[in-house]
């Protein structure tokens, strides 16, 4: 069942996104972070427990993220994280959101989706904010990805 995140999730929300952030693959988020954004996540909800996450976060009148996405090892590859895209692409579009981006190391995964790569000095400046918070900054290593709703 995919739903909007509830505050009661926001440890599991925390835990899964933190379990890649140590591998390098997520930027991490504290926990006052997700209860910040906590209407920006929805999740995958099975097994009494949640199996995946994704956050669409609005960046502009006609610009939005998907960020966070996450699919609990032992999950990955039964279609939970297309789902949960899918679900943001549609609140984004019912939002009146024109496009979506991605920054990530999945870069296969979203050109499935649809996405096409982009110049990462195509995004606006806003963007940049949270980078400073990565461990590679200022060496970013991830790709730029767009869809045109």
């Amino acid at each position: 069942m995919i739903r909007k995140a509830k505050t009661k999730d926001a440890y599991q929300i925390a835990e899964l996104i933190n379990h890649y952030a140590k591998k390098g693959l997520l930027l991490p988020r504290s926990l006052n972070s997700i209860f910040e954004n906590l209407r920006d996540f929805w999740i995958y909800e099975g097994e009494g427990k949640i199996l995946g996450v994704v956050a669409l976060h609005l960046v502009w009148e006609d610009l939005a993220e998907i960020k966070s996405l996450a699919v609990r090892e032992g999950f990955r590859g039964k279609g939970i994280g297309r789902k949960l895209v899918e679900r943001a692409l549609k609140e984004a579009k019912d939002l009146g959101v024109k496009k979506v981006f991605s920054l990530t190391y999945a870069k296969e995964f979203f050109l499935k989706l649809g996405f096409r790569e982009i110049d990462k000095g195509e995004l606006p400046q806003k963007v940049w904010g949270e980078c400073i918070n990565c461990p590679k900054f200022p060496n970013c290593d991830e790709v730029a990805l767009l869809k045109e709703l």
